[in-house]
Order: C-alpha cells, then sequence, then structure tokens
C-alpha cells in the first residue's frame, strides 16, 4: 500500500514538472482575464457606492465566483484543445493547494458579515465598515498570496514570486496605515483594484509576451 502511493505520489510530481510549460501557458489568459475583471470590479463597487460591509463582501463575493467560473471555463477549453484531461490528479494537487487560503478569506468574510451586517446601531456599523473596507482587504490580500504560492509550487518560478510578492505587501499594509489618509471606501476599492486587477493584469500580459518570445526562439 505504501509503496503504491509513494510511487503514485512520484508519477504526480514528474507530471507537474512535465507539464510547467503548459500550466505556464495557461496561465497568461487566467491572470488577464481575472485581472481585468479585478479592476473592473473595483471601478463599478466604487462608483455603485457599495461601501457598507454586507454590500462590500457580497459584491466582491460575486465578482470571485465570476472570475472562477471564467477561469474555470478557460481551463477547460484549454484542456480541451491539446487533448488533456481537465481533472487530472496534477489538476487535484493544485486545486487542493490553492483551496485552504481561499477557504480562510471565505470564512473571515462570513463571519465579518453576520456579525456585522444586521446591527442597526451607528457605533457598531462604523466598526464594522472599519473592518470589512480596510482590514478585510488587507486579509484577502495576503491569504491570495499564500494560495498562489502553494498552488505554484510545481508552476513556474513566477507564481511563487507573485504569491510572496502578495503577501509581504499585504502584510505591509498592516505596518504602515495608509488606510488614515483616505476615505474608507477609496482606500478599499483602490487596495482591491490594484492587487487583485492591475498586479494581475500586469503579470497576465508579461506571461502573455514572454510566452511569445519563448515560442519563437
Amino acid at each position: 500500500m505504501d509503496s503504491q502511493w509513494a510511487a503514485d505520489n512520484l508519477q504526480t510530481i514528474r507530471t507537474l514538472m512535465e507539464r510547467s510549460a503548459l500550466y505556464r501557458r495557461a496561465l497568461a489568459p487566467i491572470m488577464t482575464y481575472v485581472g481585468a475583471l479585478g479592476l473592473g470590479g473595483a471601478a463599478a463597487g466604487r462608483l455603485l457606492g457599495l461601501d457598507s460591509p454586507v454590500a462590500f463582501i457580497l459584491f466582491w463575493g460575486v465578482v470571485a465566483f465570476v472570475a472562477l467560473a471564467g477561469s474555470f471555463v478557460l481551463v477547460r477549453r484549454q484542456a480541451l484543445r491539446d487533448a488533456e484531461p481537465f481533472w487530472s490528479p496534477p489538476t487535484r494537487r493544485v486545486a487542493q493547494a490553492f483551496l485552504p487560503p481561499l477557504v480562510a478569506g471565505l470564512l473571515l468574510s462570513v463571519v465579518v458579515a453576520i456579525h456585522f451586517g444586521s446591527s442597526v446601531e451607528p457605533g457598531v456599523l462604523q466598526k464594522g465598515q472599519m473592518i470589512a473596507l480596510v482590514i478585510l482587504p488587507r486579509a484577502w490580500v495576503i491569504l491570495y498570496g499564500c494560495a498562489l504560492h502553494a498552488a505554484g509550487f510545481f508552476m513556474p518560478r513566477g507564481m511563487k514570486i507573485l504569491g510572496w510578492g502578495l503577501v509581504v505587501c499585504g502584510a505591509g499594509l498592516f505596518a504602515f496605515n495608509a488606510a488614515l489618509h483616505f476615505p474608507e471606501a477609496d482606500y478599499a476599492y483602490g487596495v482591491m483594484g490594484f492587487f487583485f486587477g492591475f498586479v494581475q493584469l500586469g503579470y497576465g500580459i508579461y506571461l502573455y509576451f514572454t510566452e511569445k518570445g519563448t515560442n519563437g526562439a
């Protein structure tokens, strides 16, 4: 049993390493799509004035769902084009690595929404707004960075570097409280638009052009 388990895991690791270039090629459209969606979501949410704790959390929950659904479609289309199985053992390993930080972010958001969403007391609402618009975006950035780093263990090195960058920057947002100098809503949507929009869009464009250069060589 143990020897078979070790053999299966070794084969999975080999397959992951062999498919590193394939995953890199698939990441370019996904990161570009998610980044563009993040930028659009930040602009739309701010223009709509979704500043209450529940509205902010629900809005970005919808954006995250659309991002996951779109990424699923892109990965599925890539798998069909390359005649690859979609839910292969390597893909399951990447998904399993990606999942815990995302679930942690979801549970944290649910707790904040439940705790502060039903209150009508001005003091409680103000505290809830501060947590939702200032604390949550920072925590989301850190947890998303952890997810990218974990999922990038058998992916190109750039994915792990991006994950580390998000973790460090998210922690830096706690260390340097720039939210004191901006309205809470401007700060929150600015953080979301920059890290979940601009940064990912830039990484997707980088992957696209470097992949083209690699193919051309």
